[in-house]
């Protein structure tokens, strides 16, 4: 899924999010959208302000705005999630905020958009 040009995308911005097995999406929140989050294969955990939430292949489930959360994948097997996060906030550099530092950050992250 390529990200829509500027000024289409109004209402917010979506993509598609593979973990492997171990990763996770750092701890972060979302000050000004909601973001929607579907499971479409393999299991994994989201932490919502620090509540575990299990996931399997067919969830979804909506992160609030100014939620903390972070997902991981402690499955056996590759997951692929879908998200949409609307609004969209005033600037990107505003749409999200680290609480905790990415696993390795100076080598890549993990795959998040794109053709795969």
């Amino acid at each position: 899924m390529q990200p829509c040009p500027l000024p289409i995308c109004t209402s917010g911005f979506g993509g598609v999010l593979w973990l492997e097995p171990g990763e996770y999406v750092s701890e972060h929140y979302h000050p000004h959208s909601e973001e929607f989050l579907h499971l479409v294969r393999g299991t994994g955990t989201l932490y919502l302000d620090g509540e575990p939430i299990e996931l399997a292949a067919g969830d979804s489930l909506l992160v609030p705005i100014g939620a903390r959360h972070r997902l991981v994948n402690d499955g056996a097997e590759q997951a692929h999630y879908v998200f949409h996060l609307s609004p969209l906030a005033p600037r990107p550099e505003l749409g999200h905020v680290d609480t905790e530092e990415p696993p390795a950050p100076h080598e890549s992250q993990p795959v998040v958009g794109g053709a795969r």
